[in-house]
C-alpha cells in the first residue's frame, strides 16, 4: 500500500493513495512542496503533476477524500461546505479525481491559513 504524509501549516496528515493514474503521477512526483490557498472549508495547493479527468470524477466528494483538480494541477482537500456547496455538502469547484484517502481527521485543517507551508512526501 501507498501512503504519503501532507504537512499543511501545523497539520500533518497520513493518506493511502488509489489505484489510479492520478495517484501515480502525484507518486512520482514526490517529495514536493506548496503554499496552501483555503476555499470554505477547504484546503488546496498547486501540485507538479498533470492528469486528465478521470472516469468517475466528481466535484461533490466526502471528507477524507483526496482530490485533484485537473484544471488548476492542485490537490485539493474538502473537510465542510465551500462557497458553491449547497446544504452541508462538500462541494469543490469543479469534477476532481479522486486519487486517495486521508487515514486521519480532515477536520484538523480548519487551522490552515492561506500561504502556509506544504510539503507531500512517501510514508
Amino acid at each position: 500500500m501507498r501512503c504519503v504524509k501532507l504537512a499543511v501549516g501545523t497539520v500533518v496528515l497520513r493518506a493511502r493513495l488509489f489505484d489510479s493514474p492520478t495517484a501515480d503521477a502525484i507518486w512520482e512526483a514526490l517529495p514536493f512542496e506548496s503554499s496552501a490557498h483555503t476555499w470554505g472549508e477547504e484546503v488546496y495547493f498547486p501540485a507538479p503533476v498533470r492528469a486528465e479527468l478521470e472516469p468517475g470524477a466528481r466535484d461533490v466528494v466526502s471528507a477524507g477524500e483526496l482530490a485533484f483538480w485537473v484544471e488548476g494541477s492542485s490537490i485539493a482537500i474538502g473537510f465542510g461546505p465551500t462557497p458553491v456547496s449547497r446544504d452541508d455538502e462538500i462541494r469543490l469547484v469543479a469534477p476532481t479525481n479522486i486519487w486517495g484517502a486521508a487515514l486521519d481527521d480532515v477536520g484538523s485543517l480548519r487551522v490552515v491559513e492561506e500561504g502556509d507551508p506544504v510539503r507531500v512526501e512517501a510514508v
